[in-house]
């Protein structure tokens, strides 16, 4: 019965548009905060970068094992069977993922690192259509998707900040990002009956960052400056994976792949937001406006769009 009623709260647009928002939001934040991390951390090469990303997500499966148990009023064990799934899960979610963005952004501008990224909504969308049963691509989600992306383009519209050329070790890593982040939500979907969403979350974020903390170590890595304003950002950055992957997967869970990934077409949006905010760039411009319109539309345009079987 509880069950039942979770699924049915969890279905309806207002409350689905509003904790995507709520994530995206959370993962817009990220954005400042990474790079007031790498100021506050002293942190100047890949190594250190990954070193970085791993004590977040690390931590973040931590809180996100204790929130758990004491929600789930039990000690949150992960099913045995479902232990290849959510592995595989925290390889492909967080350790793959966070891997190629922190390379790759390290080589290309912030403007074609944001675009490429913000694609994951793309590939989730196209991917669930052909590996999702009751998920298939309509005109109004190709519509919705290419409206998402032009809005991602406008935020990003600064002169000079395009740069030139194409790279593996740039562009290609972020596009590999996006294309991990984006198969993730698909792979999320297949698993999400193995397990609550708060046991998957906990044991993925836990497994991958894990993995980046031993790469970042072994890439020769280090952080300096533990303060108190350093290890509260820390701490704040690993609850944004806590609070925004647990609502993630449980909206994954009761709804289709397509109607919650488009809503990441917001993310460089909030991210241009809060930077303006915390690190003083200039964000009340017409073309952030026109970007929010075009996202705003994408977003209806695929919360309309009607499958086809």
């Amino acid at each position: 019965m509880v069950k039942r009623h979770m699924a049915e709260k969890m279905k309806k647009p207002i409350v689905v548009a509003c904790l995507a928002l709520l994530c995206c939001l959370l993962w817009g934040s990220a954005f400042p905060c990474v790079k007031i991390g790498y100021e506050w951390f002293n942190i100047a090469d890949t190594g250190s970068q990954l070193l970085f990303a791993g004590y977040r997500f690390t931590l973040a499966g931590i809180l996100t094992f204790i929130i758990g148990s004491i929600i789930e009023r039990r000690f949150l064990t992960m099913k045995q069977k479902a232990f290849p799934f959510i592995f595989a899960q925290g390889v492909l979610q967080t350790a793959i993922q966070y891997f190629c963005f922190y390379i790759g952004m390290a080589h290309t501008t912030g403007t074609k690192g944001s675009i490429i990224n913000a694609s994951n909504a793309f590939v989730s969308i196209v991917a669930a259509h052909f590996i999702l049963k009751n998920e298939k691509m309509t005109s109004e989600k190709w519509l919705g998707c290419l409206l998402g992306i032009a809005g991602v383009i406008t935020v990003n519209l600064v002169p000079g900040a395009w740069g030139s050329g194409f790279s593996l070790q740039g562009e290609g890593m972020v596009a590999l990002c996006a294309i991990a982040y984006g198969l993730s939500t698909i792979t999320l979907k297949k698993i999400s009956h193995r397990d609550s969403p708060i046991t998957i979350t906990a044991y993925q974020l836990l497994f991958g960052g894990a993995m980046l903390l031993l790469i970042g170590k072994v890439w020769g890595g280090t952080m300096e400056r533990f303060t108190i304003p350093s290890m509260l950002l820390l701490l704040y950055m690993a609850l944004i994976s806590t609070v925004a992957f647990c609502i993630w997967a449980t909206l994954v869970k009761y709804n289709q792949v397509s109607k919650i990934a488009v809503y990441t077409f917001s993310i460089p949006i909030f991210g241009v937001i809060l930077s303006g905010i915390f690190l003083g760039e200039s964000v009340l411009t017409i073309q952030n406006l026109l970007a929010l319109v075009l996202v705003s539309g994408g977003i209806i345009l695929i919360n309309k769009a009607k499958n086809e079987h």
